[in-house]
């Protein structure tokens, strides 16, 4: 992951757009009209581990979908929002509900739409086949491009740097 100098230390909710980060952004629909999307078990096994952790994780994304809500039950995600362009808002408000600041706040994003969110929290992240207006704009950049890991390496980056990492490895070791 490239970054400058950031400390992670005041992250406590990831929130995340759904096409082209936890999807490669490509959208199937079958005879019948029924929408598909194909998401990375590797980002679900990670969510998994930062809930496990202690901390929150979200969805934020402009289209609307019912296979969203299937994943996000899935993985216990019980913060999701959809069909919201206008992302900044909702994260505002959603980060006065939870009494969080804008700071504690990490958002991942791969284009246009992510841009007013992206830019106002405390660590705006892009993964790295986001278009260049989110990557000049971010404060981190993944190495693996969305629907490939891009959210399993950003956790995986935070709790490392926060020391958790390992200690979430070990149930693993044990079982």
């Amino acid at each position: 992951m490239s970054s400058t100098e950031h400390s992670f230390e005041k992250i406590k909710l990831i929130l995340s757009d759904v096409d082209g980060v936890l999807t490669d952004g490509g959208i199937s629909f079958d005879n019948n009209g029924i929408e598909s999307k194909k998401f990375h078990i590797k980002d679900g096994l990670g969510i998994k581990m930062w809930q496990r952790a202690g901390f929150r994780f979200g969805i934020l994304t402009a289209r609307t979908s019912h296979i969203v809500k299937v994943r996000s039950a899935e993985l216990g995600i019980e913060i999701v929002r959809q069909g919201f362009e206008a992302k900044l808002p909702t994260a505002e408000t959603l980060a006065k509900s939870m009494d969080l600041q804008m700071n504690q706040i990490c958002y991942i994003g791969d284009d246009l739409t992510d841009l007013p969110v992206l830019r106002a929290v405390g660590l705006g992240v892009a993964v790295a086949d986001a278009v260049d207006e989110v990557l000049a704009a971010a404060d981190l950049i993944t190495t693996k491009a969305g629907g490939q890991g891009a959210v399993r390496e950003l956790i995986e980056t935070i709790l490392k740097s926060r020391g958790r990492w390992d200690d979430l490895v070990q149930q693993y070791y044990a079982a």
